[in-house]
């Protein structure tokens, strides 16, 4: 079962906009000793905007030096349909689990949700974690269809970035035996009983990550946010500042964020 810190990579790019493969083998070494799985390809790795050859690449870079940790692939696309068909080849990669939104739109209902992971499960066999957010897909997961979901095979985590640590704290209670890992990192402290956490912290300090799930005290969490706040986690383009620490560090070769986003 999944605990700890899980790292959502950010994707590494050169300045023509290809993944760098010695970068990412640099940052998945920088975080190796100190977390438990690695996340490619999700919002923080600019998943919903990379093309077909880039999350292709990002995937296979990951898998390939991924080493011991496992490696839970992110899938940012709108649809059922697509995202199976990516699924399928996230796995061929060698892929550990998939990690998935909802349907993308402010209509899809609770039931087309579970439809939706339904599907993804049935097509594939890939284990799921779900991701349970609502700036990009346009909707969220509600408390008992989320139990509904846990009751399904093949349900392996979830990713509780609601931004309501009282409802992560209900789901962590709920004990349905599928870890919750909270993805906020100033509401660690509030979220007893998770079984981690996956955030962009976790590429520059994830030892400190690591501390707080140990030591949720007030304390701790006021030098959690105030590392956020020093190296711009907090922002609304908190990958781009990710960059640019890790290339003032040395780690990756470049602070360049995707084309689109630039």
């Amino acid at each position: 079962m999944y605990s700890g810190t899980i790292v959502p990579l950010i994707t590494p790019f050169d300045e023509d906009d290809t993944v760098d493969e010695q970068s990412t083998a640099r940052l998945i070494d920088h975080v190796r000793t100190e977390v438990n799985g690695l996340m490619p390809a999700l919002t923080s790795g600019e998943g919903w905007k990379l093309d077909e050859r880039q999350w292709t690449d990002i995937v296979t870079y990951t898998v390939r030096h991924s080493g011991d940790l496992p490696v839970l692939v992110g899938i940012q696309l709108p649809d059922t349909a697509t995202i199976i068909e990516r699924a399928r080849r996230a796995m061929d990669i060698g892929a550990d689990a998939v990690v998935v939104t909802t349907p993308f739109g402010k209509g899809v209902t609770q039931d087309d949700i579970v439809e939706h992971y339904r599907a993804i499960r049935g097509a594939t066999g890939a284990p799921i974690f779900l991701y349970n957010e609502e700036a990009l897909s346009g909707n969220k997961i509600e408390l008992d269809t989320l139990l509904r979901l846990c009751e399904m095979p093949g349900i392996v985590g979830i990713k509780e970035s609601s931004g309501d640590a009282s409802f992560t704290v209900k789901m962590a209670e709920a004990g349905t035996g599928v870890p919750v890992f909270e993805g906020w990192e100033n509401l660690i402290s509030a979220a007893s009983g998770i079984n981690g956490f996956i955030g962009p912290l976790a590429n520059l300090e994830p030892a400190l990550c690591n501390a707080i799930l140990v030591d949720p005290s007030p304390e701790r969490q006021a030098e959690v946010n105030a590392t956020c706040e020093k190296y711009g986690v907090f922002k609304d383009d908190w990958y781009r500042w990710v960059k640019k620490e890790l290339h003032a560090r040395g780690i990756i070769a470049t602070p360049a964020v995707h084309r689109e986003l630039r």
